[in-house]
């Protein structure tokens, strides 16, 4: 028996749990930003660029579910054994649920930080830099993910 089912769960979580994460917290931060753009429509670059910011998370799970396909012989690659199938399952829930819990706290950071921008300028790299804290998280589940994942192939299990 191979872990084909299981590889392929894995890759759908890591994609669908990020991106609706990201979903959600792009989502929010663009309605607070059209506000925004309602009363000045000079801003638009600064919104927009907080507004994709939690956009990422999306993107990690992405790359990961990509990454178990090709290696578990859906784009490429071998069929993945069960515990490699397992594994595979496994390295997914790290970006899934990472991604999505950063994906809407940094929306929530994203709404705060454009409401902010919206009343003087000079608070866009403030914005800046509490948004990005949250991106840490993403990207150390993005890290963990993607480290099992080029490791699956290797392991005898």
């Amino acid at each position: 028996m191979n872990g084909i089912f299981f590889a392929i769960l894995g890759a759908s979580i890591a994609t669908a749990f990020s991106g609706f994460g990201s979903a959600k917290g792009v989502g929010g931060a663009a309605q607070t930003a059209m506000g925004v753009l309602s009363e000045d429509a000079s801003k638009f670059g600064k919104m927009l660029v907080l507004t994709l910011l939690p956009g990422t998370q999306g993107l990690y799970g992405f790359i990961v579910g990509f990454l178990i396909l090709v290696n578990c012989g859906v784009l490429g690659g071998a069929m993945p054994t069960l515990g490699q199938g397992f594994a595979y399952l496994a390295a997914s829930l790290a970006i899934g649920i990472g991604g999505m819990v950063s994906g809407f706290a940094q929306g929530k950071a994203a709404v705060s930080g454009i409401a902010m921008s919206a009343k003087d300028d000079k608070n866009f790299s403030k914005a800046m830099v509490s948004i990005t804290l949250v991106e840490i998280y993403a990207l150390l589940s993005f890290i963990v993910s993607l480290l099992v994942v080029i490791t699956v192939p290797n392991l005898d299990i």
